[in-house]
């Protein structure tokens, strides 16, 4: 039902994990918050609360330790390497995460769900949007989406606008435009305590501002930004669109 893979990242220049639950279905690459690393969603009892979905055989979770996520959170890095950091992260989604999923699922070309909550909500909504030919939806829970509240400070670097669909997406044109057009992105949320519903409608703005599918689903004051939110959130749209 598990299972834990780890090999040398050149993108990253670490040793990466990818661990995966269950057997069949469709795959579902799920990013942890911030801080978190790969087996954070099953500690925190994410994985449990899509148990269901899993022995059914509708869905395989896999999971990544928050590399680049880990260097902003942690403010003792310059932004400029963290810039750099969350794109070569992003070329570790892209080049080494996304064909272990496809070889693991056996099927060279099978579309991936992105998800993930806070900082891994952001995570989905960049791969998605930076790469619609692999991603087919992405299930973004009380997002975090402007990286700059991580500058403190510090001169905005060149590198973000790359990272940053707020940043790139008003510029985007052509293929790439074109196919993401036909993807989703869900953006719930809830409003409760630390949650920021505001970061959720913004990211919906630069989406829909190009055309791009997407809804703001609110799901009231009672939803903290907390992992009993994400716990019931998660199961709801992977029953709907899995």
């Amino acid at each position: 039902m598990k299972e834990t893979t780890r090999w040398h990242s050149a993108n990253v220049e670490r040793e990466v994990q990818l661990v995966r639950w269950g057997n069949y279905g469709t795959p579902v690459l799920l990013f942890p918050t911030a801080g978190g690393d790969a087996e954070e969603i099953e500690r925190f009892h994410l994985i449990g609360a899509v148990r269901h979905l899993l022995d059914e055989g509708r869905i395989k979770i896999y999971s990544t330790d928050s590399i680049a996520g880990q260097a902003w959170a942690s403010g003792q890095h310059p932004a400029r390497y963290c810039a750099v950091l969350q794109n070569r992260f992003d070329k570790l989604v892209y080049e080494e995460i996304v064909p272990a999923i496809r070889q693991d699922c056996q099927s060279p070309d099978i579309e991936v769900i992105a998800a993930g909550a806070s900082i891994g909500a952001y995570n989905a909504v960049a791969s998605i949007c930076r790469h619609p030919d692999v991603f087919r939806l992405a299930i973004a829970m009380s997002g975090t989406y402007d990286l700059t509240r991580f500058l403190r400070g510090q001169p905005v670097p060149d590198g973000l606008y790359f990272a940053s669909p707020l940043h790139f997406l008003p510029g985007l044109e052509g293929p790439a435009l074109d196919q993401l057009r036909t993807r989703l992105v869900l953006l719930p949320s809830g409003e409760g305590d630390y949650e920021d519903i505001g970061e959720s409608w913004r990211m919906a703005s630069a989406l829909g501002a190009k055309g791009i599918p997407n809804r703001v689903d609110p799901w009231g004051s009672e939803w903290r930004h907390d992992w009993v939110t994400w716990r019931a959130m998660l199961p709801k749209y992977l029953e709907e669109f899995a």
